[in-house]
């Protein structure tokens, strides 16, 4: 308890505030690299998610990519870029191996959001008329993108927690705290940290998540409600049914 206390202390100092190494700039370090390193990843991995869901073709390769990406070791491979590319290309070897890292969530989500369409919306629309690219941008975009937007809050969440490695290659960012108190046993800087690191990602989270939300269209929305409705209501007559008495003798004895 008193090393979560001197946590506290070490954040709320008012020399957090002070100096190269201030809490909002290192904040604001970690959010470039994170945000810079999704949206390459994002780039990359949403159209290609989205041919291999809208054609069918490629899930084997798209399955082995993100299996080979995830098996990666982030911090192995950080060091071994930056000593390829040189001392002097460290933030660029940092943000492949970042989106090294976002790339299999972002590719799944993006194709399992189409694979999870019922292929019956998808004949009626080709029924209609609609040529593949509006179906793509009609039908498809828009009931996959809860399971995309999925995809990049596990990738946002993974590179947020990983970006502290950039410390080790004096980049910055909140994993600074943490990387230099651990050999001066400055434990309530490692704690305060993390406490960032957590609550840094624990927002995101809360933010992605209603996003999520969000993204589902009304038209979905408005069908689970009414499939949703007369359940509850079958099940309440259901439970009301059970627990009024079936015989009105007792009833009738227990209002006198």
């Amino acid at each position: 308890m008193n090393l979560f206390a001197d946590a506290l202390d070490w954040l709320f100092s008012p020399e957090r505030l002070q100096g190269a190494y201030a809490l909002p700039a290192l904040l604001g370090q970690h959010l470039w690299f994170t945000a810079i390193s999704v949206i390459i990843a994002a780039l990359i991995a949403v159209p290609l998610g989205w041919l291999i869901g809208h054609t069918g073709r490629g899930r084997e390769f798209a399955v082995a990519l993100s299996g080979a990406a995830r098996a990666l070791p982030s911090f192995g491979l950080l060091i071994l870029l930056v000593l390829v590319m040189g001392v002097l290309r460290t933030p660029e070897a940092a943000v492949i191996t970042f989106v090294l890292l976002a790339i299999p969530s972002i590719l799944a989500g993006a194709y399992t959001g189409f694979e999870a369409i019922d292929r019956r919306v998808i004949d009626a629309a080709r029924a209609t008329g609609m040529t593949e690219w509006q179906i793509l941008w009609r039908v498809e975009v828009p009931l996959g993108m809860p399971l995309l937007i999925g995809g990049l809050r596990a990738a946002v969440l993974q590179v947020v927690a990983t970006v502290t490695i950039a410390a080790y290659v004096n980049l910055g960012g909140l994993g600074w705290p943490i990387i230099q108190g651990i050999p001066l046993r400055r434990f309530d800087q490692v704690l305060g940290g993390a406490i960032l690191v957590a609550l840094l990602a624990l927002i995101l989270d809360l933010l992605f998540a209603a996003a999520q939300r969000a993204a589902v269209p009304r038209g979905l929305r408005a069908a689970r409600s009414e499939r949703d409705g007369p359940a509850r209501g079958t099940a309440s007559r259901a439970s009301s049914s059970t627990d009024a008495p079936t015989d009105p003798a007792p009833a009738a004895a227990l209002s006198n």
